[in-house]
């Protein structure tokens, strides 16, 4: 099957980062220490990870309690300037590999391992849209994710 996408450019460790950064600043958005931080801990991650995992995890490293809910609040920004997505089923985040790239992923997660990749679709994500527009809604963002076995835990 041919899948009707659009091309981008895939980042990962340092190069992620200064393109997230680079992002979230084109948006008028500052790139602090603790967004930084945040991001970091999230890119580390293959399978989507919770806030609560994110500040346990920072909290540890510093030495000092990070609160959830900043970190929500830092994941809420990340998600609205396309810097992370959020996995609706598990109430977790996965970074977002090529930053400034508006696109709906359809995403596919592995009820064994956890681990989450994506895909794009754009005629499928597209008739979501259309869709929506069509049923009276404005501002609509698909929201499409796959469950079942990755081919590692299939095997």
């Amino acid at each position: 099957m041919t899948v009707p996408a659009h091309k981008h450019h895939e980042h990962d460790g340092d190069a992620l980062v200064n393109a997230a950064r680079e992002a979230l600043e084109a948006k008028d958005e500052r790139w602090t220490g603790m967004r930084s931080e945040v991001f970091e801990e999230l890119a580390r991650h293959s399978a989507p990870v919770s806030a609560y995992d994110i500040a346990d995890n920072l909290s540890a490293r510093r030495g000092s309690r990070v609160a959830p809910n900043s970190v929500y609040r830092i994941l809420d920004l990340f998600v609205r300037n396309n810097l992370a997505n959020r996995i609706e089923s598990a109430n977790a985040f996965l970074v977002n590999t090529h930053p400034g790239c508006r696109h709906d992923c359809v995403f596919l997660i592995c009820d064994d391992c956890g681990k989450a990749d994506h895909f794009d679709d754009d005629a499928l994500t597209g008739a979501l849209r259309q869709a929506g527009r069509s049923a009276g809604f404005s501002d609509v963002k698909p929201v499409v994710e796959l469950r079942g076995l990755c081919p590692d835990c299939a095997s």
